[in-house]
This record gives structure tokens, C-alpha cells and sequence, in this order.
């Protein structure tokens, strides 16, 4: 999955679902994705995910 989302994501504007109702969903620009986690990047602030809890991804 790191792989996938440097290659196909990179730079871009994105959201992410964890799960549970509705309120897991993350977003911001992707700036980093490597060793089972992604970074975004949102109003100067960063979030860092576990890729093992994404359930899906989506470009903004």
C-alpha cells in the first residue's frame, strides 16, 4: 500500500476512511508514505495514519 500511494497519490489533495461512523475521516495533502505510514499535511498541521487501518482513499 506505501507503494501504491506514493506512486498514485503523491502531492494530492486526498481523504481517508478508517472506519467506525463517519467521524474517521482524515484529509489533506499526501507529503510522505513509508514504513506503514501516511502523512497529510492540512491548515499547517500533519496527520500520520496507520495504513493498516485504511479501509479506503479517495482524491479530493
Amino acid at each position: 500500500m506505501d507503494k501504491f500511494i506514493s506512486e498514485h497519490f503523491y502531492q494530492k489533495e486526498i481523504e481517508v476512511y478508517c472506519g467506525g461512523n463517519g467521524k474517521d475521516i482524515y484529509h489533506g495533502r499526501v507529503i510522505a508514505c513509508a514504513d506503514g505510514v501516511l502523512t497529510l499535511q492540512a491548515e499547517g498541521k500533519l496527520t500520520f495514519i496507520n495504513i493498516n487501518k485504511i479501509i479506503s482513499l479517495w482524491e479530493k
